[in-house]
């Protein structure tokens, strides 16, 4: 059986087109967001973890002196590469590497970011501590991920659904055990903002590779949200299509000041 990591290496490898492509993935308004809640600006250092396709380092680039974008698929640092010349990002560099432990010396970075990669952590905290470590005093640390229905029955029917449809996920957390992160790696509670990624159930099945049989099973699980909100993301349909949300978080915290 392939290891965690193989699993990630091994969707995102094949995810990194589609996924890259994506408009709700591209959504410049939410890129905003995320770098306009960070407060951002010409002197900081940015370091985003698990940087995928080069999206959210990018928009960093454009308001940041200097961008490094860490991720461990090469496949996903080569869309990366072509995404920024595609921008004519320049003061953006890409590192083949893991997050545990980050290979940067300790407070490296201004700001350190990361989206839509905590739900694939096994360890979350362990990651959210590594970020601290490359962060300098006073500086910022910005988790930017999908969170999971309070509602026990619906987090755990979303979970199901979504290793189905991507072996990579490890698990998404509830809202509260996001903020639990952050106190228990030693942080001030952070500030938050929230929206909604608007999704179309076809198109995000594109953008993963379940094995073969699941998505069929995925479909069902939707169709049967559809009168009892199982999944706790507002599953309707629409005409022949099955819409849905992804409640998005974004949670922004100082490091103290030595």
């Amino acid at each position: 059986m392939p290891s965690h990591k193989e699993n990630v290496v091994d969707q995102f490898t094949r995810q990194a087109l589609p996924f890259s492509t994506a408009a709700p993935i591209r959504d410049e308004a939410a890129l905003d967001l995320i770098v306009g809640a960070s407060g951002a600006g010409p002197d900081d250092d940015v370091l985003d973890v698990a940087c995928g396709p080069g999206l959210v380092a990018c928009a960093f680039a454009r308001k940041s002196r200097r961008v490094t974008g860490i991720d461990l698929t090469p496949a996903m640092l080569e869309r990366a590469r072509e995404v920024a010349r595609e921008q004519g990002i320049e003061n953006v560099e890409w590192r083949h590497g893991d997050v545990l432990p980050l290979p940067f010396p300790d407070a490296s970075f201004s700001i350190v970011v990361s989206r839509f990669a905590f739900h694939h952590f096994e360890t979350p905290l362990a990651v959210l501590k590594e970020m601290c470590r490359v962060c300098r005093p006073g500086g910022r640390v910005v988790l930017v991920d999908l969170h999971a229905s309070s509602d026990p029955a619906k987090a755990r029917a979303f979970h199901e659904m979504e290793v189905l449809r991507d072996p990579s996920h490890a698990r998404a957390l509830p809202l509260d055990e996001l903020r639990a992160l952050f106190r228990d790696a030693g942080l001030l509670a952070p500030a938050e903002t929230f929206y909604d990624m608007r999704l179309e159930l076809e198109g995000y099945l594109e953008r993963a590779f379940p094995a073969p049989g699941d998505e069929e099973k995925i479909r069902r699980i939707f169709e049967d949200a559809v009168a009892d909100d199982a999944l706790g993301l507002g599953v309707r349909r629409k005409g022949d299509r099955i819409l849905f949300r992804l409640p998005i978080a974004i949670l922004v915290s100082a490091l103290p000041e030595n």
